[in-house]
């Protein structure tokens, strides 16, 4: 398989299994290279939201485990075009914020930063408490773009998948990955 990218997806166990599957299949046909992280409580929440195991997620082509800090992407040598958490809880969040590296995702997450590529974090909480709002901050200006997962509107999505695609091709977007059929705003006129 020749990719032109190659990205960091990390699953975190807060709530929005349906846009990590979205954003799967975006990449896949686009064909980018995606090497995966998943905690354990994110696969109890995959499991608990779309019968799923992390394996059976399309277009990974491969799963590192949660505590193997071998792996490439705990160094910045390794070349990957960027890292996206995605669902990222507020746990996750405050770790990352804090520099603490206890697992893999954080420390993909410390490497992406220190490396200045790009680090997208789908924050998956609400109401948002002030240690939040001030972790989400400070990874904003440490470089991380926060892009909590809502869902618009004007594209007058059908299903809940369509509201799941919006959003994750709005992701690509950040990560600079163009997918095909993302729909986008083109004014009033066109309403």
């Amino acid at each position: 398989m020749n990719c032109e990218k190659r990205l960091i997806l990390a699953i975190t166990g807060a709530t929005g299994m349906i846009y990590v599957r979205e954003f799967l299949h975006l990449l896949k046909a686009v064909n980018v290279e995606v090497h995966g992280i998943i905690s354990g409580s994110g696969r109890q929440v995959l499991g608990l939201e779309l019968g799923l195991r992390a394996e059976e997620l399309p277009g990974v082509a491969r799963w590192y485990d949660i505590d193997d800090f071998a792996a490439p992407m705990s160094s910045g040598s390794a070349r990957y075009d960027g890292m996206v958490i995605l669902p990222c809880t507020v746990g996750t969040l405050g770790g990352i914020a804090a520099g603490y590296s206890a697992n893999l995702i954080h420390r993909a997450a410390d490497v992406s930063l220190k490396e200045r590529r790009p680090l997208v974090m789908a924050v998956r909480e609400t109401p948002l408490n002030g240690i939040h709002l001030k972790n989400m901050l400070r990874l904003h200006e440490a470089g991380a773009i926060i892009c909590p997962p809502m869902p618009s509107f004007y594209q007058h999505p059908v299903t809940i998948e369509d509201l799941a695609r919006n959003f994750a091709a709005r992701v690509c977007d950040q990560l600079e990955v163009e997918v095909d059929g993302a729909k986008r705003w083109r004014g009033i006129e066109h309403v």
